[in-house]
């Protein structure tokens, strides 16, 4: 059952990551992804993974994990990008 819980963390991360990499002030990448192939994907993956924790949970823990853990993808990533520009500038 634990494992199950990691898919669905794991298809939301895949998901955020997905919407976060679309984004035009993206800094993982030089170039953004295509906005909308990008966005329909991590929607997609984004049910997904509700899905499967509503699945393995009960419907208010399953929300409240899914919920959560997208708002700390979402505030995480930005500095992520940041951290990796900042490397990239040191290095070069």
């Amino acid at each position: 059952m634990n494992w199950i819980i990691a898919l669905g963390l794991l298809l939301a991360t895949a998901g955020s990551a997905s919407i976060y990499l679309a984004s035009p002030n993206q800094r993982w990448l030089v170039a953004p992804w295509p906005a909308r192939p990008a966005r329909a994907a991590g929607t997609l993956l984004l049910a997904a993974a509700l899905i499967v924790l509503l699945q393995v949970l009960q419907p208010a823990a399953g929300c409240f994990v899914f919920l959560h853990w997208l708002m700390l993808l979402f505030v995480l990533f930005p500095y992520l990008g940041a951290l990796r520009s900042a490397r990239r500038r040191t290095v070069a």
